[in-house]
């Protein structure tokens, strides 16, 4: 052991015991600083991300592991995020929030905690979005406002216990009734459905055969909801069932331009895929800092263990994945506010950041070793986050299959093989 140390001193320059005391303090703490990427962003845009990181670092974070052990929606954060929400443009008293501003503030918020970011995007890309883009004059005024300030909650309804993947043939209905619908059907995995005031829920309309939406209220009568125990991951998040039982809306519920999937859900999903990039990206950005912040500060035989070479290369790598995260998720929503994105590149800027994504984390969890699984370390709750970054919004197959039928105009979802009723 004795003769270890003294090689790696040798080669190092450096006496061991004198390496943590005598170790340069100029370092790369923050990935986004390596190549430079700071300057990507407009200055403006940097100071109110560095003013929102000094607030999540301060008089969030501390708060969150409570929240994450006990699988709970921390409220009592919310009061210190509300200022982050808004529209495309400033209407109906909300302040205008750019599709660059909204990335830049998940990347922050999933640098802290996936959930939280989770909970922005669930709201901002999904709920708030679907309103703005497809509702009525009358639901934007009625909605939008409460859901910008957070004194109102909301949920979006599209996955079923039996569709996920193959959303176009959900089986929950919306039968034409005079002055209204009747909805009667089952959604799962629903972020925010415990803690809902309202819910947007996407129904086949059996007249048309289409797939049309509505916002309702959660307490509407026959709508029944159940929370999901026992997660492993975005354990803040209230995932739940929604079960609609002979649930009777106005004519007024019906989003009037969402009459049917092409026009309805799949442009909310292109617009909120972006949103799950940044989201990755960000949780890149906590792992990297995690980690070189560990390999400088844990020493083992005399030295930090940043300075063996099997730690350096690993760090290196997941400081790699993030450039290439931060990118492409800066270039489609370059391409999104100039309402140039597409499907395919979203499919692919989703598909391409989680997959990467899952290699850093893991990569992150084996740098902390025994550390590495304790919440407060960030990269265990990121490494089981991650699973499901990698499944929501799509998963990497799907996604992936988007943007190859982009590539190559050959769609591959419809399969050869099909099921026989004997």
């Amino acid at each position: 052991m004795a003769r270890r140390l003294e090689v790696i001193s040798n080669h190092l320059g450096e006496k061991p015991q004198t390496m943590a005391k005598g170790l340069k303090t100029q370092y790369v703490k923050d990935p986004i600083k390596f190549m430079g990427l700071e300057d990507l962003i407009p200055m403006s845009l940097n100071t109110k991300r560095m003013q929102l990181r000094e607030i999540l670092d301060r008089d969030v974070a501390p708060l969150l592991p409570e929240f994450i052990e006990k699988a709970q929606f921390p409220r009592e954060v919310l009061g210190k995020i509300k200022g982050l929400f808004g529209l495309s443009e400033a209407k109906y008293g909300c302040r205008q929030v750019t599709p660059r501003e909204k990335s830049i503030i998940l990347y922050e918020l999933a640098r802290v905690d996936t959930s939280l970011a989770t909970f922005y995007a669930l709201t901002m890309s999904l709920v708030i979005y679907t309103i703005e883009a497809l509702g009525s004059e009358e639901q934007k005024a009625k909605y939008l406002p409460g859901l910008c300030n957070l004194d109102l909650i909301g949920c979006w309804g599209l996955t079923e216990p039996d569709f996920g993947s193959d959303a176009s043939g959900l089986q929950t209905t919306a039968t034409p009734v005079d002055g209204g619908f009747i909805l009667n059907g089952s959604k799962r995995w629903i972020g925010n459905a415990i803690i809902s005031d309202i819910m947007v829920i996407w129904a086949k309309n059996t007249k048309t055969n289409k797939i049309e939406g509505f916002v309702i209220p959660s307490k509407t009568p026959g709508i029944h909801v159940k929370n999901i125990d026992r997660k492993l991951g975005l354990r803040m998040v209230q995932n739940g069932v929604i079960t609609l039982i002979d649930v009777k809306v106005p004519i007024t519920t019906r989003l009037e331009k969402a009459t049917n999937f092409a026009n309805g859900v799949k442009v909310v999903l292109e617009h909120s895929r972006v949103s799950i990039a940044w989201i990755a990206t960000g949780m890149l950005s906590g792992v990297y800092e995690a980690s070189v912040k560990h390999l400088r500060e844990r020493i083992q035989f005399g030295v930090p263990i940043g300075a063996f070479q099997l730690n350096q290369e690993k760090l290196v790598r997941v400081l790699g994945h993030f450039h290439s995260c931060f990118l492409l998720a800066w270039r489609i929503t370059e391409l999104q506010e100039q309402g140039k994105a597409t499907s395919g590149q979203a499919g692919l800027v989703k598909a391409i950041t989680s997959l990467i994504g899952r290699d850093a984390v893991r990569l992150g969890r084996e740098m902390l070793g025994g550390d590495g699984i304790l919440i407060d370390n960030y990269v265990m709750k990121a490494l089981a986050d991650m699973e499901i970054v990698y499944t929501y919004e799509g998963t990497y197959d799907i996604n992936a299959l988007v943007a190859g039928e982009a590539i190559t105009g050959i769609s591959a979802f419809k399969s050869s093989y099909s099921l026989r009723k004997k």
